[in-house]
C-alpha cells in the first residue's frame, strides 16, 4: 500500500480516536470528580460522613474498575444500542468508553482530594464555610494540578481502550491497525499506526505535564498560595465583623 492510500484512512482514523476520546474524556471528568469528591466526603471522619452510602459507592466503583474493557464493551452492547441506535462506530463507542473512564478517573479524584491539608477544611469551618463551600474553594483548588494530572492520565488510557473498540468497529486507529496491518498483512501500515499513536499520547502527556507544573507555580502546594474568600454564611452580629467578607490566607 502506498503512502498516497494510507494517508487518507490515517487522517479519518486519528481523528475518530481524537473525537471518541475526547467525548469519553468529557463525560468522565463531568461524572468521575462528583463521584471521586463523595467518596471522600462519605468517608470515615469526612464532611458528611456515611459508612454505607461509602462502601456502597466504593464497590460499584472498584466492580467497574476491575472489569477488562473488551468485556465491559461487550456487556454494554444492549445498553448502547437502546442508547445510540447502534453498536458500531465511533458513536456507540463512547458510551463504553466513557463508562470505563469514570470509575477509573474518580479514583484519581479521591487520591487527589485526599492529599489537601486538613487545616484549611478545619479553618473554612471554624468561619461558618458549609460543605459546599469547603469543597468550592478548599478541595477543588487545592488538589486542582493533581487532577490535570489525573485528566491526562485518564486520556492516555481512553486511547489505548479506544485502540481496543477498534476491535468491534469502533473504527480509528486502533480498526486501521486490525483491519489493515493484522487482516491483511499490511505491516507498514499497522508500524505507522503505532508511530502516530505514539506521537499522539507524547503530546498529550507533555500538555498535561505542563498544564500541572503551570497550575503548581500559580498557585498549588509548592507555590504562593493564594486567598481564599467565603460566603457569609454568618451574620455579622454572629462573627463581630462587619462589612467585608471573611478571607483566608495559607501560610507560605
Amino acid at each position: 500500500m502506498t503512502w498516497s492510500e494510507m494517508q487518507p484512512l490515517l487522517e479519518q482514523a486519528s481523528w475518530d480516536t481524537l473525537y471518541m476520546v475526547g467525548w469519553s474524556t468529557v463525560i468522565a471528568v463531568l461524572l468521575g470528580l462528583p463521584l471521586g469528591i463523595l467518596l471522600v466526603l462519605t468517608d470515615r471522619g469526612g464532611l458528611l460522613q456515611n459508612s454505607v452510602a461509602n462502601k456502597v459507592i466504593g464497590q460499584i466503583v472498584n466492580i467497574a474498575r476491575s472489569m477488562p474493557f473488551i468485556i465491559l464493551m461487550v456487556a454494554l452492547m444492549g445498553f448502547t444500542r437502546w442508547l445510540t441506535g447502534t453498536t458500531i462506530g465511533r458513536e456507540a463507542a463512547i458510551v463504553p468508553l466513557a463508562i470505563g473512564a469514570i470509575p477509573f478517573f474518580a479514583r484519581l479524584v479521591e487520591t487527589s482530594v485526599r492529599e489537601v491539608d486538613s487545616g484549611l477544611v478545619e479553618a473554612v469551618q471554624s468561619m461558618g464555610g458549609s460543605t459546599w463551600t469547603v469543597v468550592r474553594k478548599v478541595l477543588v483548588p487545592e488538589s486542582l494540578p493533581s487532577m490535570i494530572a489525573g485528566v491526562t492520565t485518564t486520556i492516555v488510557t481512553l486511547i489505548g481502550y479506544s485502540a481496543m473498540a477498534g476491535t468491534v468497529g469502533a473504527g480509528g486507529l486502533g480498526d486501521i491497525a486490525i483491519r489493515y496491518g493484522y487482516q491483511r498483512f499490511e505491516s507498514g501500515l499497522m508500524w505507522i499506526t503505532v508511530a502516530v499513536l505514539a506521537v499522539v499520547i507524547s503530546l498529550i502527556q507533555f500538555a498535561g505535564d505542563f498544564a500541572a507544573r503551570g497550575l503548581h507555580r500559580r498557585g498549588g502546594r509548592s507555590g504562593a498560595a493564594p486567598k481564599l474568600r467565603f460566603l457569609r454564611d454568618r451574620t455579622p452580629a454572629a462573627t463581630g465583623k462587619t462589612g467585608t467578607e471573611p478571607e483566608l490566607t495559607k501560610a507560605s
